[in-house]
């Protein structure tokens, strides 16, 4: 299904829509993951059903079950003039193939004086909620953030997980695209996108304007940042939502015009709180804001554990909307 076809899509429409649109632009651009194809059932969240079926398998490849020859495979077509769009199956499992990822794809471009490009987009699921247990569920997005040479995006809605997608696979860097498996499985939906529109890599996007304080996330926990602002409107309290989108870089200047113009800030993200993506945004503002601020950056993450399996100790594990909240009134004072 294209863009074309629908007014509204979901996550998993908007990221296969990506997928067609940019296999059709340009032949250099090739899928390759465990079970992708269509003989192996379309991907085990069926983001990459029909695709094989349209574009052919040696185009849309089913690969084994190994983290590391995708990876290795899909940096050497990178460095070939290729611009294959990886995926691995689940975030936790990048760790198989960090060798590839950190020391490889990140590096090539600094190594070689700029003269070897990487344009490989890795396409990993994540998140907590769907009881997948410790070693499918973590975010650890910080983990690729503290990479220099690598991209890390994580969208929050089917049209930028659309533009973004986009934008990573025609970007000359290695980008990690991550999508989270509780925005499936929610089936969220919004308005399609044009075909072809690109969202740039690190623009944060200013979802409510407000004076009183900032909120920044990205991914999942925006959809409960934009619900706390919402009710707190109501009382009004008027607080400025921003979804960072993109990770690594991310959007310094809109952060801190924003804060800059609040002059309280909170920052949200589903990974554990302890040395988290949160941390360095927090660093930044008060290095950059020192005096002008009228609280300290406050920090909304997940408990420093192991994503736990059991439903009621996994959303004890996680954030909450009332975490957020809270976190807002205490700021606020």
């Amino acid at each position: 299904m294209t863009t074309t076809e629908v007014e509204q899509m979901n996550m998993v429409q908007a990221c296969r829509s990506a997928l067609d649109y940019a296999l059709s632009e340009d032949e250099s651009v090739f899928l390759l993951g465990e079970d992708i194809a269509d003989p192996e059932g379309g991907g085990v969240l069926k983001i990459t059903d029909g695709l094989s079926t349209k574009y052919g398998e040696s185009r849309v490849r089913s690969t084994p079950i190994s983290e590391q020859a995708i990876m290795g495979a899909a940096i050497g077509a990178a460095v070939a003039g290729m611009r294959p769009v990886a995926e691995i199956m689940l975030m936790n499992f990048l760790a198989v193939a960090m060798d590839q990822l950190f020391n490889h794809a990140a590096k090539l471009r600094f190594m070689s004086g700029g003269q070897t490009a990487v344009p490989v987009t890795v396409r990993t699921t994540t998140g907590a909620g769907a009881g997948f247990g410790a070693q499918h569920s973590d975010m650890i997005e910080a983990w690729l953030a503290h990479a220099p040479g690598l991209k890390v995006v994580i969208p929050s809605s089917p049209a930028d997980a659309y533009g973004l997608l986009l934008s990573c696979i025609f970007d000359d860097d290695p980008c990690v695209f991550v999508e989270h498996t509780m925005l499936y499985y929610t089936g969220i939906s919004g308005p399609a996108p044009t075909p072809g529109t690109m969202i740039p890599l690190g623009l944060a996007r200013v979802l409510r304007e407000g004076s009183d304080l900032t909120v920044i996330g990205y991914g999942k926990p925006v959809l409960e940042m934009s619900a706390v602002a919402e009710k707190l409107a109501s009382e009004g309290v008027h607080i400025e939502v921003i979804d960072l989108r993109s990770v690594a870089p991310w959007d310094t200047e809109t952060i801190l015009q924003s804060v800059a113009k609040t002059r309280r800030a909170v920052i949200v993200h589903e990974a554990v709180r302890a040395f988290g993506v949160g941390a360095e945004i927090a660093a930044t503002i008060h290095e950059e804001l020192h005096g002008e601020l009228l609280a300290p950056v406050a920090r909304v993450g997940s408990s420093f554990s192991p994503v736990p399996f059991a439903t009621p100790l996994e959303y004890a594990f996680l954030y909450s909307a009332d975490d957020i909240e809270a976190a807002i009134r205490s700021t606020l004072g």
